[in-house]
Formats: C-alpha cells, structure tokens, sequence
C-alpha cells in the first residue's frame, strides 16, 4: 500500500472516530453543547495555525537571508522550487546549535525553509540538496495544514471527555454513570488519536523523503544526510551544554528532519551501516541495506509510535528501496 492511501485511510479513519463519539455524546449533552466545543477546538488550532511561523521564527533564532548573503542556498532552493512546481519558499538560516533544518508556514504560497548553521557546516553540498529537496516536499505536501487539521481531532475528544467526566450534567446517579462511561471512552479515543495523529506525521516524513529522490536527489545523499545529523545530534547529548541546547527546543522537535531526542541510541544502530567507517553512507553502502532484513528492538519500536519520526534505521531502510 502506498503512503497517500495510507494517509488517506488514516484521515477517513480519524474523522469516523470523531463522527461516533460526537453522535454519541450528542444524544447526552445536545448537539448544541457539542458544536460549542467543535468550535473552540477549531478556534484554537486556527490560532495556533495562524501565529505559529512567528513563534518558530523566533524560538528557533531564524535570520532571514538574502541571495547576496547565501547565494547558493538560495540558487539551490530556487532550482528544486521550479522542479516541484512551487514559489520559491523565504530562507532563513537558524543559529540553534542543533545540526538540522525545517520547514514551516501557513500555504504553499506563505513557505519557509531554513538550515542552521550547524548543519550548513556539516554536510556536503549533494547532502544539503537533498535535504532541502525534503523540506521543499513538506511545503508541496501542505504537511504544516493536514497535521494541524488532524490535530484538532485529539483536541476536542480530551474537551467532551473531561466535560463528560467532571462536568456534572444531569444528577440524577444513573446518567452519572452513563456519562462517566462516554468520558472514560472518549478519553480512550483521545489517546488513540493522539497516537494516530503521530503516526500520521511519520507517514508525512516517509513521503517527504519519496519526494526529494523525485527531485532528482540521490537516495544516499539523504540517507547520508540523515546519518550525519543523527550523529551531530547524538554529540549534543554527550555534553551539559548540548543537553541544555537539546532542552531549549524540545517543543519544536516535530519541525526537524529528525527527531533529535532520540538521536544517541538511533545512531548506535545506523553504525552497522556505515561499514567504511567514514562518517557518510555511500550509493553501495544503501544498495547493500536493501537486501538485509532491518529489525529494531521492542524498546525501538515502543518509542518510534509516541515519536512524530519513524525510527531512523527503518527510514534509511526504505530510502534503499527507492534506489
């Protein structure tokens, strides 16, 4: 199965979910009382929706740069913006120590790309094309719209659920414990989702790795990429000072190419990869990935599903299908 039926298969499967529970709690509370916290859960997802690039853009300590500052960033985002049919998105470039890049804003037309400084100096000039090629992908994608759309869905079932639970409602013993039965449900269901929410974000990163080998980017020039900045990442948390770097952008982890937090055990596994040792996984070290079998551990797996990334030795995996 693809990743767009599968992403399509998710979104049609979450709003089933938010169609019975809102059809259930419905008939106890009135239709009214349920559009009333529809309305809110939109309302501040909107919010969040419309304020958010500000935020990011001064959270993560972005300077805007022109083609005089960063001429072949810029020629670089130009090129791969006419090849996947999209305005060339603003650049920026962050001063977080983190080696890593993202993309953000609120439309195609209202795109931003930016790299840090760390990871500028990090990589080779095929890697960051194909970096960049990836974030260019979130934008062609409406990835920052589908995810926030998802997200409201969490939102309003946690809102019915501690109405349900702790808003009293009618006195009488009997629709106590009815009402304490579609709580604790939707509060069920409001985990679910959340969960679902995330493993829509991973498909979304999945697809926009598909979609800078379609802009011509070599399949192991990402995956080299990756691998460098999960090592860059990883050395952050061998230091205080990288800890405390690691702290500072904790909220904004679902921006980066990779999720960062995870990065030191990610990276002892991606090491059987590199089979030269030389810092970068090459057109033959990926060919070779293709063949083998990937298996993670239990442990592995029970914090790729509570991470918006897929786990990295998996995502490298499929990278090695595409060549």
């Amino acid at each position: 199965m693809n990743l767009q039926m599968k992403m399509w298969i998710l979104v049609v499967f979450m709003f089933a979910i938010l169609y019975g529970v809102i059809a259930g709690v419905g008939t106890y509370l009135g239709s009214g009382s349920v559009a009333s916290y529809i309305i809110m859960a939109v309302g501040i997802s909107l919010f969040q929706f419309l304020i958010g690039p500000n935020m990011v853009t001064t959270m993560m300590k972005v300077r805007w740069v022109s083609p005089q500052e960063e001429p072949e960033l810029h020629q670089m985002i130009e090129e791969m913006s006419q090849k996947a049919g999209i305005p060339k998105p603003k650049v920026g470039i962050s001063q977080v120590a983190v080696p890593n890049a993202f993309a953000f804003g609120r439309s195609i037309r209202d795109g931003r790309i930016c790299v840090t400084s760390s990871m500028k100096q990090l990589l080779n000039k095929e890697e960051l094309r194909a970096v960049i090629g990836h974030e260019l992908s979130h934008i062609k994608h409406r990835d920052m719209i589908v995810i926030t759309a998802l997200s409201v869905i969490p939102l309003i079932l946690y809102w019915l659920g501690t109405r349900l639970m702790y808003g009293g409602g009618r006195q009488d013993r009997r629709d106590r414990n009815s009402a304490a039965i579609i709580g604790m449900a939707a509060f069920l269901l409001y985990f679910i989702s959340n969960l679902l929410v995330l493993y829509g974000s991973r498909i979304r990163e999945y697809y926009a790795d598909q979609g800078s080998v379609q802009l011509d980017n070599p399949p192991h020039q990402l995956a080299s990429a990756l691998y460098k900045l999960t090592y860059g990442s990883a050395k952050l948390q061998s230091s205080a000072t990288g800890k405390r770097v690691l702290t500072e952008i904790e909220g904004f982890r679902a921006f980066f190419l990779n999720d960062v937090g995870r990065a030191y055990e990610e990276f002892k596994t991606l090491k059987d990869v590199d089979h030269n040792l030389s810092g970068s996984i090459d057109a033959g070290e990926l060919d070779a990935l293709r063949s083998q079998k990937v298996t993670i551990s239990p442990s592995e797996r029970m914090m790729e599903i509570f991470s918006t990334h897929p786990n990295m030795l998996k995502r490298i995996k499929a990278l090695a299908q595409l060549t």
